[in-house]
């Protein structure tokens, strides 16, 4: 991905500082600095000016006041397998404040007997919050496995008014 990724800044969320990084595509990639599987930028372009991300940063910053419920952003998913792309597909078909078991989204991308394999591409989402990963729940409603932390997975799903 690395070659792909043009532009990179940063953004102070409510959650934590946040990596943003966008290519001639649309937006690449959003993590949370520390987060397992983030990315290795040191190539990156950092420009904050960058139409893309400045649109990003306007948008999560409404999104995390209540003010926006969707992203409408353009997404450049292709650092992904086709397998990985589908399941992050799927993930933006969950409403906020709404939630899904790995197992249905196995069934949702047509791969019924592949949860665990899904899990793999929900863990590896590069646009955390923008391609909504944490609502993904175990198939009990449990909250299991968020690569930005299971506090910050429990805190957007507070906001969103999934869980109490």
């Amino acid at each position: 991905m690395n070659e792909a990724i043009v532009a990179f800044t940063h953004y102070e969320s409510p959650l934590g500082t946040m990596l943003l990084a966008a290519t001639d595509r649309g937006l690449a990639g959003v993590w949370f600095v520390g987060q397992r599987h983030g990315p290795d930028n040191r190539d990156w372009r950092e420009d904050p000016q960058h139409p893309v991300l400045r649109e990003a940063i306007a948008q999560l910053a409404a999104w995390f006041a209540g003010g926006r419920s969707r992203f409408e952003l353009p997404l450049d998913l292709q650092a992904g397998t086709p397998f990985q792309q589908d399941v992050w597909k799927a993930l933006l078909a969950i409403p906020r404040g709404g939630t899904t078991s790995y197992a249905e989204l196995a069934r949702r991308v047509g791969r019924p007997s592949a949860a665990r394999a899904v899990g793999a591409a929900v863990g590896r989402n590069p646009l955390s919050v923008v391609v909504p990963c944490h609502r993904v729940v175990g198939s009990g409603g449990g909250l299991t496995g968020y690569a930005g932390g299971l506090e910050r997975k429990t805190a957007l799903l507070r906001l969103e008014g999934a869980i109490g």
